[in-house]
């Protein structure tokens, strides 16, 4: 089992990162929320991964924090009709902290709203995962080099704070993961916040 990768981010998009390490590279499967966290090419860089071997393909999947990586595993193997693509069109679409609320409030209008998911798809992730997401466990995610963990608290925060505002949900979350990547991970909630709202 692969569990991560280290070395030079050769090139990078919002759903594919190149990494070469001893001299071979490998191309690694991403979400966006993985993306927008990635060091400018040629830096140093590491990514929590899980290898899915199918009859035809090969991939590789990475994540920022093994808290993505772990959470992603837990989609494709516990949800019933959720694969590997699905479950990165989900972390795409939504942070760990938004996505993990959301099953726990049982919000299937957010969860519904993510690319490939319809209203019954995100029943089931809230009937299948709810009793496995704790709202409370949010935040002490670990750093890692080259990708810099967020406070998960201080997002879910501000995200709540322009959701009160009249932001739609999936827009202030991803307000804020930009105003996140932008501040630096010291950045508090109330700053977060400000830039986000521009």
């Amino acid at each position: 089992m692969i569990t991560s990768i280290s070395g030079t981010l050769v090139s990078a998009t919002p759903l594919t990162a190149v990494i070469e390490t001893g001299g071979l590279g490998y191309e690694v499967s991403i979400s966006v929320t993985t993306a927008e966290r990635l060091p400018p090419s040629g830096q140093q860089v590491k990514l929590h991964t899980l290898a899915v071997y199918r009859e035809d393909s090969q991939t590789l999947y990475g994540f920022a924090t093994e808290e993505e990586r772990n959470f992603f595993r837990l989609l494709v193997e516990k949800v019933t009709g959720v694969g590997p693509k699905m479950a990165l069109s989900v972390l795409s679409k939504l942070s760990l902290p938004s996505l993990k609320g959301a099953i726990a409030a049982g919000d299937v209008a957010l969860l519904a709203k993510c690319p490939g998911i319809g209203k019954k798809t995100a029943e089931r992730l809230v009937m299948e995962l709810r009793d496995k997401v704790n709202p409370a466990d949010l935040g002490h995610v670990a750093p890692t080099k080259g990708v810099p963990a967020p406070s998960e608290n201080k997002i879910r925060d501000a995200v709540l704070a322009l959701t009160a505002l009249g932001y739609k949900s999936a827009d202030a979350d991803k307000s804020v993961r930009q105003a996140w990547v932008a501040l630096g991970s010291q950045a508090s909630t109330e700053a977060l916040i400000k830039k986000a709202l521009g």
